[in-house]
This record gives C-alpha cells, sequence and structure tokens, in this order.
C-alpha cells in the first residue's frame, strides 16, 4: 500500500557553505503531519514557496527505499517521502496523490541529484549511493492537502521521454 512516510516544510535553508561545515541546525518544526501545496508555487512555508526561479523544482519527492535505514528528509532535504511509489522512474509524468483531503498533481519534471552534502548527512558513500535514486523535483498542479499516512496514488502520462 502506498504511503506519506515524512513530509518536510522548512522556511530556511540548511545547506549552506561547504559540507565540511555541516548544515544549519534543524528547526523543531520542519517535520509536519501536513502541508499545503498551491499550484504553481509551492508548499506553504517551505523556503522555495513562490519563488520564481523554482517554479519547476518547489517540490521534491523521493522514495524511502532509496534511502539507507535510519534516513529520512531533515537528511536529504526533500519534501515528501513516499513508500511503494518509484518516483524516480516517473519522471516526465504527473503523479496524483490522495491522502484524504482530495487529488494533489506534481508534474514530475527531473530528476533531484544528490549532492556531496548526502555524505555528511546521510553518511559516507551516500552521494554516490543514491545517484539516479535521488528524487524528483516537480511542479505542484493542484492546491491540496497531503498528509502522513495511506495515500491513493496514480500516474498519467507526461509528455514523451527521449529514448
Amino acid at each position: 500500500m502506498p504511503e506519506i512516510v515524512q513530509l518536510l516544510a522548512s522556511p530556511v535553508h540548511r545547506f549552506v557553505g561547504r559540507p565540511a561545515d555541516g548544515p544549519v541546525p534543524v528547526p523543531d518544526d520542519e517535520l509536519v503531519d501536513e502541508i499545503q501545496l498551491r499550484a504553481e508555487l509551492g508548499i506553504v512555508g517551505d523556503r522555495y514557496f513562490g519563488k520564481a526561479a523554482h517554479r519547476q523544482a518547489s517540490v521534491t519527492v523521493i522514495a524511502a527505499e532509496s534511502l539507507p535505514p535510519g534516513a529520512g528528509l531533515a537528511q536529504v532535504r526533500r519534501n515528501i517521502l513516499t513508500g511503494g511509489i518509484p518516483v524516480d522512474d516517473l519522471v516526465g509524468s504527473v503523479l496524483v496523490l490522495d491522502s484524504g483531503q482530495g487529488p494533489v498533481r506534481l508534474r514530475l519534471n527531473r530528476a533531484a541529484h544528490p549532492c556531496a552534502w548526502m555524505d555528511v548527512t546521510v553518511g559516507p558513500g551516500a552521494w554516490r549511493g543514491l545517484r539516479g535514486r535521488g528524487g524528483v523535483r516537480c511542479t505542484p498542479l493542484t492546491d491540496g492537502v497531503l498528509r502522513v499516512g495511506p495515500v491513493d496514488a496514480t500516474v498519467e502520462d507526461g509528455p514523451a521521454r527521449p529514448g
């Protein structure tokens, strides 16, 4: 059964400077039980909400199956951690999630490539280990609410992907 494992809406950037300097401390309230999404704008309260430069990447989704045990959204800085949904295989499609408040449509635009910070926050070797499994940068196409817990997930075909 597909599920939303964790949700993150953080008003602050934590990965600033060099990885060797370490991340900014985690705000107490960045892991939440529900998020509000606005079409073309992102997650209300998140650091990328409404930023023109991030319209195609205002929401990031990653599969729990991609992460080592004990790792979560606070370490990888994605917004939605799913279980049972192979999000990395769905680039170019529209993922429709409904956690009980109605469907939310996300256009899965491109891979969210891992960076050197992963070796610091997840563990040595995570940067290379997450290549091709680092999640997907998305644009919300509809307003809505997502909650942690079971989720109905469907995939709509998107534009043809280069072969």
